[in-house]
Order: C-alpha cells, then sequence, then structure tokens
C-alpha cells in the first residue's frame, strides 16, 4: 500500500452499473490533494545503495517473502455470493468508494515496487528481490479488490490508470519514508477493523472483512522491510535533516488520513466505529511504532493536535460548499482562498509543534 488513499469524486458515484458476470468500467476518480498518487523515484541511486549495513537483517525479511504466507489466502468462497445485493444504497456507495480507493492505492504500490525490481535487477539483486515480492503481494490486493467491486456491477480499468495517472518523482528517501508509513498505517488500520467486526460480526457488511488479520500482515512486513532499508541506509534516520522530514511524512500522511476519514464518516458508521475515535487509534499506535525507525515522532497526545486537525476538517468542508455552488470559476477560487490560507497556517502549526525524541518515547526499543 502507498500513500494516502483518496475521498471520491461524488460525481463518480453516477458512473452506470454492470453486472458481476460483465462490470462497467467505472471512471477513475477526479485527482485532489487526498486522491491516491503514482510514483516513481531515482532508480540508478536505487539501484546503487549499499546494503550491507543491514543486509543480514533485509536477507531474513527476504526470506520471509519467499515463503508467501499467503498465497492460498486471497480466495474468494461462497459467502460472497450475494452479499453485495444485501447493502442498502447508502452503505453500497460508501463501501464502492471504499474499494476503489483502496484498489488504486494497492496497485499504485504494485506499480512502483514492480518497476523499482525492474529496473535495478543487474545492479542490486537482494533488493530487486524484495520489490519483486512486494508488487507480489500488492497485486494480489489489488486483484482482490477490484473482483469485489465487480460484485457490484464495476471494475477499475487498471490498463488505464497505469497510462493515463500523473507520476509524482520522489527521491528514495522519501520512497522510504512514505510507503513505510503507509504500509504501517495500514496494518493499524485493517487490523483495527478486523478486531472491531470479531467483536461485532453483525456489523460486517461484506465477506471482504474476513480477510483483513492475514492482509494486514503483508502490510506489516512490508514496512519491516522499509524499517530494515532505512538503517541500512542510516542517513535517511539520522541528523537534523532526517528529523524535519520525518516529521512532515509523519504529519503528512495522518492529517490526510484523519481529513479523509472524516469526511466518508458514513463508511465507518456502516462498520459501528466512528472514525474520528478509530483515526486517533490508528494514529496513536502508528506514531508509536514509527519510533522505532524514525528519530522523531509527533506528539498526538497534544491536547491541540486534534484541535487544529478538526480546524482542518471545517475548512475543507467550506471549500467542498464552494465548489458545490453555481458560482463562476473564478468566484469559486476567490471563497477558497481564505480557507486554504487557513489550512496552510494550522499545518504549520501542527509542524511547529514540538516532536518527541524516539528514544524518550520508546526506550526498550530504541
Amino acid at each position: 500500500m502507498v500513500p494516502p488513499t483518496a475521498i471520491a469524486d461524488p460525481a463518480s458515484a453516477a458512473a452506470p452499473i454492470g453486472t458481476p458476470d460483465a462490470p462497467a468500467i467505472k471512471d477513475p476518480v477526479r485527482d485532489t490533494i487526498l486522491t491516491p498518487r503514482f510514483y516513481t523515484t531515482d532508480f540508478d541511486a536505487m539501484a546503487a545503495m549499499d546494503l550491507r549495513p543491514n543486509e543480514v537483517e533485509l536477507e531474513a525479511i527476504c526470506e520471509e517473502f519467499r515463503k508467501d504466507y499467503n498465497r492460498h489466502h486471497f480466495v474468494r468462497n461462497a459467502e460472497f455470493e450475494g452479499a453485495a445485493d444485501k447493502l442498502d444504497p447508502e452503505t453500497r456507495r460508501v463501501f464502492i468508494e471504499f474499494l476503489e480507493q483502496s484498489c488504486t492505492s494497492e496497485f499504485s504500490g504494485f506499480l512502483l515496487y514492480k518497476e523499482l525490481s525492474r529496473r535495478i535487477k543487474a545492479k542490486n539483486p537482494l533488493l530487486a528481490e524484495c520489490f519483486a515480492h512486494m508488487a507480489r503481494d500488492e497485486a494480489r490486493h489489488a486483484g482482490f479488490l477490484n473482483k469485489a467491486m465487480a460484485d457490484f456491477g464495476l471494475q477499475l480499468d487498471l490498463g488505464f490508470l497505469t497510462a493515463n495517472k500523473a507520476y509524482t518523482f520522489f527521491k528514495p528517501k522519501f520512497i522510504f519514508y512514505a510507503t513505510y508509513l503507509s504500509e504501517k498505517i495500514g496494518y493499524w488500520r485493517y487490523i483495527a477493523i478486523y478486531r472491531h467486526l470479531e467483536k461485532n460480526p453483525e456489523s460486517k457488511i461484506f465477506p471482504i472483512f474476513n480477510f483483513f488479520e492475514n492482509w494486514c500482515q503483508d502490510e506489516n512486513r512490508h514496512g519491516d522491510f522499509f524499517d530494515a532499508l532505512m538503517k541500512a541506509q542510516p542517513d535517511t534516520v539520522r541528523g537534523l535533516q532526517a528529523r524535519l522530514w520525518c516529521r512532515f511524512f509523519l504529519l503528512a500522511v495522518f492529517a490526510t488520513m484523519y481529513v479523509r476519514d472524516v469526511a466518508r464518516k458514513e463508511f465507518y458508521e456502516a462498520l459501528g466505529l466512528d472514525a474520528r475515535s478509530y483515526d486517533m487509534y490508528v494514529i496513536a499506535k502508528t506514531n508509536e511504532t514509527s519510533a522505532r525507525v524514525f528519530p522523531v515522532v509527533l506528539n498526538v497526545e497534544h491536547p491541540k493536535f486534534y484541535t487544529r486537525l478538526e480546524r482542518i476538517v471545517g475548512n475543507n468542508e467550506a471549500l467542498s460548499q464552494a465548489d458545490a455552488s453555481s458560482s463562476p470559476a473564478p468566484i469559486k477560487a476567490l471563497r477558497k482562498v481564505p480557507f486554504w490560507a487557513a489550512n496552510a497556517i494550522e499545518m504549520a502549526k501542527l509542524f511547529l509543534m514540538a516532536p518527541i525524541r524516539s528514544e524518550q518515547f520508546q526506550p526498550a526499543v530504541r
């Protein structure tokens, strides 16, 4: 799984519906600051990386990948038959959004990891093999999600996305920060939902959630790989620059998830969850996990942390209302400026909040 997923474009919900046997191709959502990104990087720099500082751990993780624990896990069963027909229209809508966002995010990871494995194979075979195994996992996840969308008469054209979606260039170290956080936050998101539904089976709206326990273990192993890779490149987690970038990526991932999830709280309500409480739990656990490799983490317990995120939520609601108005585009843009500026100020205040040194936050691990 690669960095944050999207709030679907409401217009996309009006796409024509096919049948499970002949699903309609769903138009991709409109790109926004919250939509899933497709990434590319400096392949030569990746190929030249010296893994010797942490080669033993990377080899051990690669051996775990080779075992492919979930090769027989993602097999649909009779529970899927007719399950889509049991959902009311509003639950169908928000669940399809969840499937689309998740599928796009997983497919983004597949494309990045597959291209990395192909481009660096000759010069860095161990790293290439690890990326190849992760690409296998992400492809499996994306295919499983897209098949679930077909139950609702829709599917994503992944080939079209590959050819037509814009790719964002990140230097390797930024890929490490972003993908590490994406994989670890994915683990905590999936395991939290799985454990909640274990205790509240009446809220399990679709059988895909039965697969989340094993699924999130893939995410966890991927995150462990990036943890080991950053330790093999110690400059990525040492020094002032590293501390600043780790703070930036933690904040970007947490803020994006919180704003997105509160905006689509109806999906979490359908599962019997409160979106805000769920996100606070996931953020706290991901922040704690990140202290194992990042030099600093955020003070998410600070009383103003969520107050400022809530202000961003409110500003985004105002931006959505401006978008939905019938005013001419220049007028809409003028109305949005104060809310964009207010969001920038809140994010700056969040970034400038004093972080916690990881050795203080998690001394037993450090």
